[in-house]
């Protein structure tokens, strides 16, 4: 059983385990699947007093479920790793404990942030969710998104960076 759970799972188990999640929260708790929101959870709580309007019309109480559940899988994926991982394996990924790769990793972060609220939703919410509930929106932004990361991806073999 653990060599079960330890095993990477084929994508023909676990792409159909997260998309079915996403009819389950829709039915058993009639809410949308999505991550990205919560970090302007996570900042309008901490500033209510924001000079920013987008911060402090959010109703963060309201989805203080979101907070629980974004919670609950970066605490799930940190466990996972600690406890069922038959090595010890540092937090930041090798080459990143310097001051360069600390900034490469808030900088990534912050294009990442950026591009998710320009977006209006992050990769999983669009492609996940929002194509479930047939937004053509989520649509184009999962076909940019497709065509944006083979891009970086020739790219990224073109210019000899990859293994």
């Amino acid at each position: 059983m653990t060599a079960a759970i330890l095993a990477p799972w084929p994508w023909y188990i676990a792409g159909p385990l997260i998309g079915l999640t996403v009819p389950l929260l829709l039915l058993v708790g009639g809410r949308n699947l999505g991550i990205s929101s919560s970090f302007r959870h996570i900042c309008a709580a901490v500033l209510p007093n924001s000079r920013l309007a987008y911060l402090r019309q959010d109703e963060w109480r309201k989805q203080a479920w979101n907070l629980f559940f974004t919670a609950g899988l970066v605490l799930g994926g940190l466990l996972a790793t600690r406890l069922l991982s038959s090595q010890a394996r540092p937090l930041l990924p090798p080459g990143y404990h310097n001051a360069l790769g600390a900034l490469q990793l808030l900088g990534g972060g912050f294009l990442v942030g950026f591009g998710t609220r320009y977006a209006a939703g992050c990769t999983s919410g669009h492609s996940i969710m929002g194509l479930s509930n047939l937004q053509k929106s989520s649509l184009i932004a999962t076909l940019a998104f497709f065509a944006g990361g083979l891009t970086a991806a020739a790219l990224h073999r073109l210019l000899g960076l990859g293994g």
